[in-house]
């Protein structure tokens, strides 16, 4: 016997393919057309589709992480782009406008001094003008200001200068186009005043530090601290009850006879822009009897030359 009889002709167990491709693409194609039919007949397969999908879900957000965080990485960049090109604009125009916008508080603030000073001017009762402050005297042991008027504007020598507060000085020397003034503050400048709770004359001269001193009060004068001091009028050139200081200090010391009295200007004395310039004072009309007075006067005047 040969060892092909033995061996025989089929192919041993280990090497069976099974039923051919052509069958099983056949049978294939027909289980897919059913379900395909199931499914769109009957809905058969939407169970399993979900199910499919629900399983799919975390994988397919897996794969997407990458692409949205791309997406999201540029649209952050785009905006930080974006907003830091309008933080530069908007810099630029704020710096452009912080001129505008100081000098608008500047005239805002001038302005409302103007309408003080202008109302102050309907309250008293002699002429007065506006002025603007041009620059300090040079001299640093003087408390001295330069106003834009001078003689062509009417100023003289003496006249009271004020502000929407109190007074501030007096005009010393006047040129023709400004003049000089002489701030309360100066150790040469005086003024008559009294204190506005119970009338006490005294005099306040400047202390050149920016502060005022009341001169030759005794020790036991009726003078508190806050006691507010103004103008008494009787040097002839300020108006009476002009507001000037007001107290701060009062050191009462047994062994000098004047007590030592600081006071602190009410009025912007070093600070302002703006100041009113007082004309003379304007005398009080005389009484409705002062013809007859001045002819009885002259009556007895001749009388009295007849021999």
């Amino acid at each position: 016997m040969s060892a092909t009889g033995h061996i025989g002709h089929s192919p041993p167990p280990f090497f069976k393919r099974g039923p051919a491709p052509l069958v099983r693409l056949t049978f294939f194609l027909a289980l897919s057309l059913a379900a395909m039919v199931a499914d769109l007949r009957f809905g058969m397969l939407e169970p399993v589709r979900a199910a499919v999908a629900a399983l799919l879900w975390p994988l397919q957000k897996a794969v997407m992480l990458p692409v949205e965080g791309a997406g999201e990485a540029g649209t952050y960049l785009a905006d930080l782009a974006r907003l830091k090109k309008e933080n530069e604009e908007l810099r630029a125009r704020q710096l452009a406008q912080a001129n505008q916008l100081l000098r608008q508080a500047h005239l805002d603030h001038e302005n409302r001094r103007l309408r003080a000073l202008l109302d102050m001017r309907e309250r008293l009762d002699a002429p007065a003008q506006a002025a603007e402050i041009l620059y300090a005297a040079r001299d640093p042991f003087s408390r001295r200001i330069v106003i834009d008027r001078g003689m062509t504007h009417g100023v003289e020598a003496g006249q009271p200068v004020i502000d929407e507060v109190g007074v501030i000085g007096q005009v010393t020397r006047v040129f023709p186009l400004t003049s000089e003034v002489t701030l309360l503050t100066d150790k040469n400048q005086a003024i008559p005043v009294q204190v506005q709770r119970n009338g006490l004359r005294a005099v306040l001269a400047g202390a050149g530090n920016g502060l005022l001193e009341l001169k030759f009060l005794p020790a036991n004068a009726d003078v508190e601290p806050d006691d507010v001091l103004v103008t008494s009028g009787l040097d002839g050139i300020y108006l009476p009850g002009l507001p000037v200081a007001r107290v701060t200090r009062i050191d009462r010391d047994n062994s000098f006879s004047f007590a030592r009295i600081e006071c602190a200007p009410l009025a912007g004395v070093e600070r302002q822009g703006q100041v009113l310039v007082l004309g003379k004072r304007v005398a009080p009309p005389p009484p409705e009897d002062a013809p007859e007075q001045v002819k009885r006067s002259k009556g007895r005047k001749a009388k009295g030359n007849k021999p």
